[in-house]
């Protein structure tokens, strides 16, 4: 008898724990936002000179965004965890030759996301540099 409360004890606190993780997956994972936003995204090349592109998107995430921008060019290996840029606007950032890769920012902050997981919202500036580690 006590052994069959004991286990039911147990799976009430293992539910109240897997309820618990996914209500704060929900509270802090990243949000897509749908509908026309205004947003720009700009790229810094090997010089440190810098173009913009100003849209209006109703893309939820970045690289759909990307996508949409006229005159941004990009190219990249597709792997588990989305779009793997090497090249912007013609310009290569080849990590084994030199330490150089895109690095992207979501306004002046390091993006935590990849561009298939980084969602877009209204007002954000979208920051892609080619920088070479020190």
């Amino acid at each position: 008898m006590k052994q069959n409360k004991k286990l039911i004890i147990g799976g009430v606190v293992l539910v109240a724990l897997i309820a618990i993780v996914a209500i704060l997956y929900g509270v802090f994972s990243p949000k897509a936002t749908q509908g026309a936003k205004a947003i720009v995204i700009e790229v810094v090349d090997d010089q440190g000179e810098t173009v913009s592109y100003d849209l209006h998107t109703d893309a939820e995430y970045l690289r759909g965004a990307m996508e949409e921008a006229e005159g941004l060019t990009f190219e990249g290996t597709e792997s588990e965890y989305g779009l793997m840029i090497d090249t912007v606007n013609g310009l290569t950032a080849d990590y084994n030759t030199n330490g150089a890769y895109w690095a992207f920012y979501v306004n002046g902050e390091y993006c935590n996301y990849g561009i298939d997981s980084q969602p877009v919202s209204d007002g954000e500036t979208y920051t892609i540099a080619y920088t070479v580690m020190q």
